[in-house]
């Protein structure tokens, strides 16, 4: 990737190409505004893994964009310092290090005035998330550290100690004891801090489980940071608050809780006088939760609600540097526009007027500009800078890593109504065929989710690229579409939700562009949850495609890695009543399930206890319609690159008997 990567006709007509383009992440700018720093991952030299190296794009949109970096494990989390050097998390080898030195993750310096990269900051657990004071230069980064170490030499020590007696066993006393895909422990992320030149001052020497998921912001002065703070209720109840830490000794003082609401994503601003940050009601059985924006004086005092009649839920925060505002991100209508928020008087004014979704905004130090990456359901993500004050329906590309691939199909909107008068939407995928065409319905994750942007594990163009219609719709619970959109299907997973993608799919079967005689349906997690609740309640579909999905919702509650969260999902009755497990003996339609050991949010319990009871109700296994693809080592996603190939492999396979009418073919490397 030495020049910008132009991609292969074949992107999409093969998987090998599709997992070779190069993908987008963040952003960083510098204090000058004249440098705009993102990661572009690619594959490794075995295509068997993706490597993150950092490109630069110039942020007039003038120069072509160039790699800045090409260490053989990968570098990542860039950041400025006030004097222009690029920090960068990477865990390439150390020339000046010893020979048995081992290779976790240090904190580089690229000089700005040129030169080689070299080490500035290492520990022993390794280094992540690093930020910089914007005016003092203080650091900060996380660090995992055993619990028992005091320095760096003891937590090196302890490890040692571990490794040469092999021994990997844990001991916990509270909750969680997992996330998402990995255990907690036996170590615990800590925030350290550092004036430059100075050494690290350990701000959280015993934070137990309070940094488990969490992100930080630290004063432009460097004499404050602040960070998500996890709290336990008791009874494995947990709750996120904001504090702040004095850099210099560690004192910790709350800034935002209450018992009603969760608090994260803090930002500074950058007279240094106020906090932002995302409140999120806490939910319960009958009500949804509702998030918000609020800000505080960092120095202590009362919080104040922001736009409080915005009937949006923000996202990513990036105050504007005469700190008069805020540029949020927040999902809309199947788009996922950047808006500004004024902090007096609480105006909102959407900046973004196309069908683009937007993450990692950042503004120019002039503040007249602000740049972003802009993704879309027909576009990867591509680095833009769009005018900081007012609407801009085309935002400026600037000249980035990769060009966008040429889709093998074009994307339109369809509509409905719900059963309860509620406007219904979604986008739709047709392929480039004279024919009418198969019909997929994708149902997204989360469910606090919507389809507005770019997907590289759930891909529709993959499918268009072999003649699939793809329908991407947005039921009850989907964001973007105000509260009450939500709480119409909060607690009734089985009720609003699929009857809207009931009404959608209805209305897509009658465009002439479908063949309604062959649709079939797909998810993964929540999406997996409605592919076997519609597994169970119609026959409608030829194939349905069940990814890490919840299937008994008595058994899921207390294994999920964050059981406490779902204590205020539903009680028992309604997860009972909206249990597809119950509803298995009405299933007739072919399912291919898959699921990764791993997967700590959706346990491989469900997957191991929904393919027993497909299999217990078929009476000749050499007539079994059902398939099982299990991944020993992947997680929630199935992120490794061949991994990825072979999931969609043995997708194309299962459709193609299922809904094509081909003979079953096994993927190579399966047989």
């Amino acid at each position: 990737m030495s020049d910008p990567v132009s991609p292969p006709p074949t992107s999409f007509a093969d998987l090998q190409s599709f997992v070779a383009l190069p993908r987008l992440a963040g952003l960083a700018l510098s204090p000058d505004g004249s440098r705009l720093v993102t990661t572009v991952a690619g594959l490794d030299r075995d295509r068997t893994a993706w490597r993150p190296a950092l490109w630069e794009v110039d942020p007039a949109g003038e120069a072509p964009a160039r790699r800045l970096t090409r260490g053989p494990k990968g570098e990542s989390s860039p950041v400025f310092t006030p004097e222009g050097d690029l920090l960068f998390v990477s865990a390439r080898p150390d020339p000046d290090a010893s020979a048995d030195a081992p290779d976790t993750a240090a904190l580089w310096s690229l000089p700005a005035g040129g030169g080689e990269a070299h080490v500035v900051r290492t520990r022993p657990g390794g280094i992540a998330t690093p930020l910089v004071a914007r005016e003092a230069g203080t650091l900060l980064v996380t660090s995992a550290t055993l619990p028992g170490a005091v320095t760096g030499d003891d937590d090196a020590a302890r490890r040692k100690a571990r490794t040469e007696k092999k021994v990997s066993a844990i001991l916990h006393d509270g909750y969680p004891v997992r996330f998402w895909d990995h255990d907690l422990g036996p170590d615990e992320a800590r925030l350290l801090g550092a004036q430059p030149g100075e050494p690290w001052t350990d701000l959280t020497p015993a934070p137990g489980r309070a940094l488990v998921d969490t992100s930080a912001d630290i004063a432009p002065d460097g004499r404050t940071a602040v960070t998500g703070w996890t709290v336990s209720d008791g009874h494995g109840v947990s709750r996120s608050v904001v504090v702040a830490f004095d850099t210099a000794t560690g004192e910790r003082r709350t800034v935002l809780d209450d018992a009603d609401h969760d608090y994260g994503t803090p930002r500074v601003s950058p007279d240094g006088s106020t906090v932002a940050a995302v409140r999120t009601r806490r939910s319960a059985p009958e009500r949804a939760p509702r998030m918000t924006l609020v800000l505080v004086p960092l120095a202590g005092g009362e919080a104040r609600e922001l736009a409080a009649d915005w009937d949006r839920w923000p996202s990513a925060l990036a105050w504007t540097p005469d700190s008069s505002a805020l540029v949020v991100t927040a999902d809309e209508q199947g788009r996922g526009p950047l808006f500004r928020i004024e902090v007096g008087s609480g105006a909102v004014t959407r900046l973004t007027g196309d069908h683009g979704a937007y993450t990692d905004p950042v503004v120019s130090p002039d503040g007249a500009s602000v740049f972003a990456l802009r993704s879309a359901v027909d576009s990867p993500p591509a680095p833009v800078r769009l005018d900081a004050h007012t609407p801009d329906p085309q935002p400026t590309p600037l000249p980035g890593p990769a060009e966008a691939p040429a889709l093998p199909g074009t994307l339109t909107e369809v509509t409905a109504t719900a059963e309860d008068g509620s406007p219904l939407r979604a986008w739709l995928v047709l392929p480039d065929i004279s024919e009418p065409a198969p019909l997929l319905l994708w149902v997204h994750g989360g469910p606090l989710n919507s389809w507005n942007a770019w997907q590289w594990r759930w891909n529709p163009w993959l499918m268009a690229a072999r003649g699939y219609a793809v329908l991407l719709p947005d039921p009850a619970l989907s964001t973007g579409y105000g509260q009450a959109f939500v709480q119409r299907g909060w607690g009734a997973w089985g009720g609003p939700p699929f009857i809207d993608l009931m009404a959608l799919t209805d209305v897509a079967e009658a465009l002439p562009e479908i063949d309604a005689s062959r649709t079939a349906a797909m998810g993964g997690s929540f999406g997996g949850y409605m592919a076997n609740w519609i597994a169970g309640h119609t026959g409608r579909f030829r194939a349905i495609v069940t990814h890490a999905s919840l299937w008994a919702l008595d058994q899921f509650g207390p294994t999920t890695d964050f059981a406490d969260y779902w204590l205020t999902e539903m009680t028992p009755e309604m997860a009972a009543a909206n249990s597809p497990h119950h509803h298995v003996d009405a299933i007739t339609t072919p399912m291919l399930v898959i699921h990764g050991d791993k997967d700590y949010r959706v346990p491989i319990g469900e997957g191991l206890r929904l393919w027993w009871d497909l299999q217990s109700r078929v009476p000749d296994p050499a007539a079994n319609p059902h398939r099982f693809l299990y991944f020993p080592d992947e997680n929630h996603w199935v992120l490794t690159p061949q991994h990825a190939v072979l999931w969609y492999e043995t997708v194309y396979a299962f459709l193609a008997h299922h809904v094509l009418g081909e003979p079953w073919q096994t993927p190579d490397l399966l047989r």
